[in-house]
């Protein structure tokens, strides 16, 4: 691990079943960490017992392998990611300790939503994607292609890949990182049947694809696996193409990291120095039942060892690492110190996050964070939640919050006026499994709603300015409010523009990049997580500053709930125009001020034409060309719309959008339309507004099912007399 030039990074990324974890068994049994007999069906870094029963990866697992290669031995620091698309918050967080990731694709199935999805995704993060197209076993036996048609397949795959990567790769990676098979830069094989092999390992051997496809019908298949092991495949050309951590240190930091490149701490992390500073970016966080919060993450910079002080940039507060380990699957190898280049477990940092910065408490002051981590999905599916024996409530609450730290895709509510305690997710299945862990930890019996959509509120037209008075009337506030612009919206998505950014460049990127006035950008007071936006423009104003931070906790309170039914708001710039404040701080409290600025919010919302957003997912289907009129009919019935239809060989290629409302239950309409042969993947693209005709009537049994009174409120009810 000291010798960086032989470590690697790596991860593996695919598809939701295209076979990443029994990849990753492959990899483990070359190790010696798990017998050949059971390689493959071990799922061993699916160590979450629900994994194993579903046969499906929920968490991003760590391990170090060790490999040799030409007479040297390297240090392979693996990640094995999901690949639903309900747990891409996983890979979001894992691509940031990883320099190079094995894009896993099934030979029949070949480029998917999800592929695309975490192809872009390690772009964006500067990690070189190479490529294993597995289940090549599938086209023999299955599909009985003669070799010159699965030569085609082949190519085909490459093909869309590196499609992929001409379309969202930065211009100096686009022609170095397009994967080229005659370099080794492509796997072709068969995870579960443990063999595989690169063109220059064929070319080495002199194999034939004639006597792969003997080995299957002859049934000699386990000596491929001893003359062409997977393993051996794939980690070669993870040692020859993936960069070690100071070669790809160099390229990554300037764009995962924010700081000054010239500074020591610069320096250092360009260099991947282990005697600099240390600088540690968290990507996961477990909570151990036995030792606590264990944080894991990458060592940038400096060498991370026991007892060491640090401080955690994002909680602003330092803390001692108590203990330091490898990870190594679902246990942990405690040594004395990691250097730079590595992932490191390290104990005793309770107050760490996924994302979090933790450096060398003697530079918190000059230490920039990282980039905050871009979730490509939202929670857009909720559940109302409570333990079935009423004594169990606070239980349910500490686990759901320890829940939430661990993943911070899964959302926990309380909301305090109905009394409700509420679970949302990415999907159903982020949720179930979700409940599967709740009660796995807490061995609490609960009772769920069935799951429900989370919508946004939002505005279609800019407001007049209200007067929002305090209960008192001693303090007035003059607010109105207008919808984002699109462009805002986007760079506030991006994570180009947010809260504590230094005020100078987040005024220069919306002057430039969204046309906002000096004044107005300059005046900017809060950004919320759902994209809303406090303008201050009043100038002179007696005691503002004093109230700065109440009427910014009743901007935070409006967008938590917004008037038409309590939903979460969304894409509203919020403008503060003039205040009067009482002079005595005792008549302007958060009791008062808190009010006022909720009230003249919510008139503004209710005279802006407000609407509902709901969340719309991106469909792909590929289906054989009789089934077609299946898959077009369900989307019709379920108010979707295609965007293309393409030949693709044998079968069609549906691309498309459907609102989420209308997903519960569509696998089992899609599997009896088109005799269970579409194979299909959904992904969050975009909020659009629910049509007019549906509006009311869906606020109206929102806020029926909130206990809420059963008329939508008017802007008059906020701002009487």
């Amino acid at each position: 691990m000291r010798d960086k030039e032989r470590v690697r990074n790596i991860g593996t990324l695919a598809h939701v079943d295209h076979g990443k974890t029994t990849l990753s068994d492959n990899l483990l049994m070359a190790a010696g960490l798990i017998s050949p007999k059971v390689a493959g069906k071990a799922l061993a870094l699916d160590y979450v017992e629900i994994e194993q029963l579903r046969q499906m990866t929920v968490k991003a697992a760590n391990i170090s392998l060790y490999h040799e290669y030409e007479g040297k031995g390297y240090v392979i620091n693996l990640v094995d990611t999901p690949g639903h698309v309900d747990f891409t918050g996983h890979v979001t967080r894992s691509l940031r300790v990883m320099d190079g990731a094995i894009v896993v694709v099934d030979a029949v199935e070949g480029v998917m939503t999800q592929t695309e999805t975490v192809v872009r995704q390690a772009l964006e993060e500067r990690v070189r994607p190479l490529l294993y197209i597995n289940k090549v076993d599938r086209l023999i036996k299955e599909l009985r292609l003669s070799p010159q048609e699965i030569q085609r397949r082949f190519i085909e795959i490459i093909r869309d890949f590196n499609n992929l990567i001409e379309l969202y790769g930065e211009k100096e990676f686009k022609a170095k990182w397009k994967v080229n098979p005659a370099k080794g830069m492509v796997a072709f094989g068969s995870a579960l049947h443990k063999w595989g092999f690169t063109i220059p390992i064929a070319q080495e051997k002199g194999l034939k694809f004639d006597y792969i496809i003997d080995a299957y019908e002859r049934g000699y298949v386990e000596d491929l696996a001893k003359d062409f092991p997977l393993y051996r495949a794939i980690l070669d050309m993870v040692i020859e193409h993936i960069p070690n951590p100071v070669e790809a240190q160099k390229y990554r930091i300037p764009k995962i990291w924010k700081g000054d490149l010239n500074s020591e701490v610069g320096k250092a992390m360009l260099e991947c120095d282990e005697e600099g500073p240390t600088v540690v970016c968290v990507s996961k966080i477990v909570v151990d039942p036995h030792a606590g919060l264990v944080a894991t993450g990458r060592v940038f910079s400096g060498t991370v060892y026991e007892g060491e002080e640090v401080y955690l940039l994002m909680a602003k507060r330092s803390g001692r690492v108590q203990q330091v380990s490898l990870y190594m699957g679902p246990y942990r190898e405690p040594v004395h110190e990691i250097p730079a280049g590595n992932i490191v477990a390290m104990l005793g940092l309770n107050e760490a996050r996924a994302g979090e910065t933790v450096v060398d408490v003697k530079y918190k002051d000059v230490v920039a964070p990282f980039e905050r981590l871009q979730y490509i999905s939202e929670p857009v599916v909720t559940m109302a939640i409570e333990p079935v024996r009423s004594q169990d409530l606070p239980k349910l609450v500490d686990v759901l919050r320890k829940m939430a730290i661990e993943d911070p895709t899964l959302k926990i509510t309380i909301n305090e006026e109905t009394g409700e305690y509420l679970i949302s997710g990415m999907g159903a299945l982020h949720l179930e499994i979700a409940l599967w862990d709740l009660k796995r930890r807490s061995g609490i019996e609960v009772k769920t709603s069935p799951p429900l959509v989370v919508y946004r509120e939002s505005i279609k037209a800019a407001s007049q300015v209200f007067e929002g008075k305090s209960p008192n009337k001693h303090n007035k506030l003059y607010i109105s409010v207008e919808p984002l612009d699109e462009t805002t919206i986007e760079l506030i998505q991006k994570g180009e523009v947010y809260e504590d950014q230094d005020w100078r460049e987040r005024a220069k990127i919306l002057r430039e990049k969204a046309g906002w006035d000096s004044d107005e950008a300059r005046g900017i007071w809060a950004i919320d997580e759902n994209i809303n936006v406090l303008v201050n423009k009043t100038s002179g104003v007696q005691h503002l500053r004093e109230v700065r931070d109440t009427i910014i906790t009743g901007f935070r309170w409006a967008m938590r709930e917004g008037p038409l039914a309590l939903e979460p708001v969304r894409g509203v710039k919020v403008v503060l125009h003039d205040a009067i404040i009482h002079e005595d701080p005792a008549h302007r409290g958060p009791a008062q001020i808190i009010p006022a600025t909720r009230r003249a919010i919510y008139a503004g919302m209710l005279s802006a034409r407000p609407i509902l957003l709901e969340p719309i997912l991106r469909i792909d289907i590929k289906v054989p060309q009789e089934q077609l009129s299946g898959v077009l009919s369900v989307l019709a019935r379920r108010r979707g719309k295609v965007t293309s239809i393409e030949q693709h060989g044998m079968l069609m290629h549906v691309r498309g959008e459907i609102p989420v409302s209308e997903t519960f239950n569509l696998s089992d309409e899609m599997r009896s339309a088109t005799a269970g042969k579409a194979f299909w993947s959904t992904q969050f693209l975009k909020w659009a507004p629910v049509p007019e005709s549906s509006f009311k009537e869906l606020v109206l049994s929102i806020r029926r099912r909130k206990g809420l009174p059963e008329e939508i409120p008017k802007p008059e009810d906020y701002i009487g007399p």
